[in-house]
């Protein structure tokens, strides 16, 4: 020891208790986390359910350059001791898979907040994790996006675990078995090859371990990071799924999900159907008017089907409806209330109505169905043309079934701005777009001002 030391000890006061004073010295140097304690207090007090890994994300954001084990034991001595009593219940390799929905209340960094649901996924053994934000809960959104997940993993376990929905499970017996599915879920789940299972009623442990996922999820993530607007929410979303799945050890199995799904993957089964060729089976009946109505939107079916009941496939981007002998493929309508058909059923359904006056006013109707715009043109149209409507309707039927539905909106549209109501406006508009050959007419402007 050196010299100085020993001075030093000599003219301090003699030792008596092994206890040290509150304010002696500390030995060794001091913590880079020092500077920051009193941060991470405050974090702590208006956050004590932050993770470690996100306040040393804060840390180093404020300029901490020490490592994470220093923070870490500086948040447990300063976090208080409260522990979850949690139940698992594992599974081989390829056994389980765990699905639920989740809601939570995300606020921005500017003050304004919003309600989130999303959709997780999680493969039991290895822990790999999916999650999805959607718009709802409906069925249609739990199928799709729960064979978007099993596509993402390349395959299906031997079963998938839920809770007990609705959209899912409508009825059961005491026992829990259910005696009820729901049918577009049960068609969805037999044509993507998944064996339901759903969570026994009044089973808190056995219910616990799939809402566990979700509460994972917002505690891992939604609860601890901050964010700029939704933009921002899904950048982040999709680099904390990569640092979950690929970077850092479970906390359960203290193995990197990636690794371990490495030897789950070859246990899946494969998916019978590719998701984008997935479609949901509901019952429609074909009202008079030879329409199958779905979601308030109106699907045209040939004048013939009307009255039969039938069967509408949605997929993705279209629909398809079997209404006895009849069956139809329209695009799928993204709006409400609106009506959906084609030039052919149009000139079908107009070659099944006899009479001058029927076939007049079934034109118009087809008009009227585009749209607020074709809705507009034509009042002004039949109030100042109260006596001669009726051929500009034929002409403009005419042009629909030549150009079609959008280019025909188009030029109400341009006609409403300028102010002008008739047909041969409309078909100057579309000749001049170059989408219909012109043919002069008796009616028609030279030029449109």
């Amino acid at each position: 020891m050196s010299e100085r030391n020993v001075r030093r000890i000599r003219e301090e006061a003699p030792v008596e208790s092994a206890e040290r004073s509150p304010d002696a010295a500390r030995i060794g140097r001091p913590s880079k986390t020092d500077a920051y304690r009193k941060k991470v207090e405050k974090i702590l007090a208006e956050e004590p359910g932050l993770m470690s890994l996100e306040i040393l994300r804060r840390l180093r954001l404020d300029g901490y350059l020490g490592g994470k084990t220093a923070v870490y034991e500086l948040v447990a001595a300063l976090r208080p001791k409260k522990k979850d009593f949690v139940v698992r219940f594992e599974g081989v390799a390829g056994e389980f898979s765990q699905h639920d929905f989740g809601t939570v209340i995300v606020r921005f960094i500017d003050g304004t907040s919003t309600r989130v649901k999303f959709f997780a996924s999680r493969l039991k053994y290895s822990r790999k994790v999916a999650v999805t934000l959607t718009p709802n809960e409906q069925v249609e959104t739990l199928v799709r996006t729960l064979a978007d997940h099993l596509q993402e993993w390349g395959g299906v376990p031997l079963r998938c675990v839920f809770d007990r929905p609705k959209t899912i499970a409508l009825k059961w017996r005491r026992n829990g078995e259910v005696t009820d599915w729901n049918t577009t879920f049960l068609h969805a789940a037999m044509e993507l090859g998944v064996a339901a299972e759903v969570c026994w009623p009044r089973r808190p442990r056995e219910k616990g371990a799939v809402e566990k996922v979700v509460q994972w999820v917002k505690g891992s993530f939604f609860k601890q990071r901050r964010f700029q607007d939704m933009e921002d929410l899904r950048t982040q979303l999709a680099q904390w799924l990569r640092e979950v799945n690929e970077e850092r050890p479970s906390d359960a199995t203290g193995v990197i999900p990636a690794v371990r799904f490495a030897e789950e993957q070859p246990r899946l089964r494969p998916l019978r159907l590719d998701p984008q060729d997935l479609a949901l089976r509901f019952p429609v009946v074909v009202g008079p008017t030879a329409h199958a109505v779905f979601d308030t939107n109106r699907y045209a079916l040939p004048a013939d089907a009307a009255g039969i009941p039938g069967t509408l496939f949605l997929y993705r981007d279209r629909v398809r409806i079997q209404a006895g002998p009849f069956s139809v493929v329209h695009d799928r309508c993204s709006g409400r209330n609106q009506e959906v058909t084609t030039s052919e059923i149009r000139a079908q359904r107009l070659a099944a109505v006899s009479g001058k006056r029927a076939k007049r006013y079934l034109k118009r109707q087809d008009l009227f169905s585009l749209g607020a715009a074709a809705e507009r043109f034509l009042t002004e149209l039949v109030h100042r043309r109260e006596c001669t409507w009726y051929h500009d309707v034929e002409r403009l039927h005419d042009l629909l079934q030549q150009h079609g539905a959008q280019a025909l909106l188009a030029a109400f549209r341009f006609c409403l701005e300028e102010e002008v109501y008739g047909a041969e406006y409309v078909a100057t508009f579309l000749h001049r777009q170059a989408l219909l050959p012109f043919s002069a007419t008796p009616h028609q402007p030279e030029v449109l001002q």
